[in-house]
């Protein structure tokens, strides 16, 4: 059975905040696909809380066993306090492509190991809780190339399939760029490849 759906986040959290003998933290989730974004909403997270004491975060990228890429960060709180109780959360709610930020403000009281995993967990968990969580399709695309003459013969394959657009050349050469649901390519590649005069072939992520 091929696993052809994520969940992920279709756009930032409102802020959440959590408070432990007067230290405050303040939690965030935003939409990932690569690091540089990442990099980018904790730049501008210390520009915000610039008098914060940590930043700490968790984030995944990807969206099959092979392509997963995750990091948890304790930004200076003790060993596997901050950074992995947050990616706990991420598990736990199976969300991908997703940053969660969390920015604590210290009260003055130590809240030792065991009270930080706490903090930091909940927040987490309220950040997720506050975020609208969307399930997505695991898509590739192809580009279908045919004469002019074979038009009808491909857009009925695309209609009767459902099948989505991406974008589209219609001259005497035509070309047509679909997206395909992973467990549906194998069926979607017989259909077209036996359609006389037609070509069809996976574009490269």
């Amino acid at each position: 059975m091929i696993k052809d759906i994520f969940k992920t986040i279709s756009k930032p959290s409102k802020e959440v905040l959590f408070k432990d003998k007067n230290s405050k933290f303040f939690g965030y989730t935003f939409p990932v696909l690569n690091e540089d974004t990442v990099k980018d909403h904790l730049d501008e997270l210390k520009k915000q809380h610039h008098s914060a004491r940590h930043w700490c975060y968790a984030y995944q990228i990807g969206t099959n066993e092979n392509n997963i890429q995750f990091r948890a960060n304790d930004d200076g709180e003790p060993n596997n306090s901050a950074g992995m109780p947050i990616y706990g959360q991420i598990q736990s709610f199976e969300v991908t492509n997703i940053l969660i930020v969390v920015v604590r403000y210290f009260g003055g009281v130590k809240l030792g190991v065991g009270g930080l995993i706490n903090a930091y967990k909940t927040t987490a968990q309220m950040a997720l809780e506050a975020s609208k969580i969307v399930s997505k399709t695991i898509n590739k695309q192809f580009e279908i190339r045919f004469d002019y003459k074979n038009m009808n013969k491909v857009m009925r394959v695309i209609k009767e399939k459902n099948l989505i657009i991406v974008n589209q050349t219609l001259e005497l050469d035509c070309k047509i760029v679909i997206s395909v649901r992973l467990k549906e390519v194998e069926k979607t590649l017989k259909n077209f490849n036996s359609i006389f005069e037609v070509e069809i072939k996976e574009l490269e992520d």
